[in-house]
Parts: structure tokens; sequence; C-alpha cells
């Protein structure tokens, strides 16, 4: 049985109808078309849908959407647009840190987050920062070298 919920999600309300098990990630993608959250392994083990809730970074697919409601919920569409990137986001283009595209949102949202928390970072915190993300691309070196110039432009 379906419930009446409020989400609030990059700045906007919405008022959806879920059921008690699923997860906000599926309410993310299927009831607000918000796409850019990815779906990895549905398990928590690759960040792919990491957005930031309450703050802090947190897999998507590991929280019912029901303990979403009253939460501040950003996705990869809260940020920025078209005509002015967040920082980040800016950064991982000019210093080649995606390839696929796939894991890029949820690494994005967690280098935003932490650089929130640690503005200028350390290499070893940037890779403790990303450790709940995976890329089977890259090395690492673009993505972890983007979120640094991120941090000089901040």
């Amino acid at each position: 049985m379906k419930q009446l919920v409020t989400l609030s999600v990059n700045g906007k309300s919405y008022e959806v109808a879920i059921e008690p098990r699923q997860s906000l990630l599926q309410v993310l993608r299927e009831a607000l078309y918000l796409t850019g959250t990815k779906e990895g392994c549905s398990e928590g083990e690759c960040g792919a849908c990491t957005v930031i809730l309450d703050g802090k970074p947190v897999d998507s697919c590991l929280i019912f959407g029901l303990e979403a409601e009253g939460c501040d919920i950003t996705t990869i569409e809260g940020l920025g647009s078209d005509e002015s990137l967040h920082p980040v986001q800016r950064a991982f283009i000019e210093h080649g840190g995606a390839q696929c595209g796939f894991c890029t949102p949820g690494m994005i949202l967690a280098a935003k987050a932490l650089l929130e928390q640690t503005p200028n970072p350390s290499e070893e915190e940037i890779r403790w920062g990303l450790s709940g993300n995976l890329c089977r691309c890259t090395g690492y070196v673009k993505i972890v070298e983007a979120i640094q110039a991120a941090a000089q432009q901040s």
C-alpha cells in the first residue's frame, strides 16, 4: 500500500506516493524522473547512487524513500546548471575526471560533500572521501586531480 510523503529534493518540494519498501534511489529515478542518480549494485558497494542527504553523502539504494521525508536531498541535477557548472563539475571536465560517466554523478556528489567538510583536503583525504565510490574505467588519478583543482577554486 502506497504512502504519501513530501520530499525536499534539490530545493523543491515533491509530494509522492511510494511503496514502504521502495528505496530512495527508486523514488528519485522512477517517481521524480531524476535519472542522474545511477543504479549500480543496489547493495551499497559501488557509490553510483550517491546523493547528499542532510549534508552527508549516502548510497540512496540503502535508504528507504520513507526515511528521507523531512530531509534535504541533493542529486546531481541539483548542482550547477548548463550555464553555470558547480566547481567540482567544471573540474571533472577540465581534468578528465570522467570516462564512461556512469560513476561520475556519485563521485561529484561525494567530492562536493568532502570539500564542504574539508575545504583543502590532502590526496589521502580525497581518496578516503571517495572510498565508497567505485570507478571501473579510471585509475582515480584524474578524479583526484579534479577534486584538488576544485578545492583550489573554492
